[in-house]
């Protein structure tokens, strides 16, 4: 899911390049005040998630790789915690 913002030529780079589907989400017709749109607050929701881990808030990282091992690592994180949270011992 992605915001209108990247709607034109990732959608079609995106198909062609990673044979990924690209699916913009759009703000309602005829609203003009805050609304929830439900694809884009997961999305959101999980780079609020990311940015919990410290070294993801600033861009430390000299190559693309390294920032997104720690990407991966943060979201290592949020998921054992939360498989943890739900053990019963």
């Amino acid at each position: 899911w992605a915001d209108s913002g990247y709607a034109g030529r990732l959608v079609g780079w995106a198909a062609a390049h990673l044979t990924l589907t690209v699916q913009i989400v759009a703000k309602l017709a005829g609203q003009t005040t805050f609304v929830v749109l439900h694809r884009r607050w997961a999305v959101e929701r999980t780079f609020s998630w990311i940015n919990r881990c410290r070294r993801t808030v600033r861009d430390y990282e000299r190559l693309p790789d390294h920032h997104a091992a720690m990407v991966q690592w943060a979201m290592i994180i949020v998921m054992t915690r939360r498989l943890a949270r739900h053990q019963h011992t």
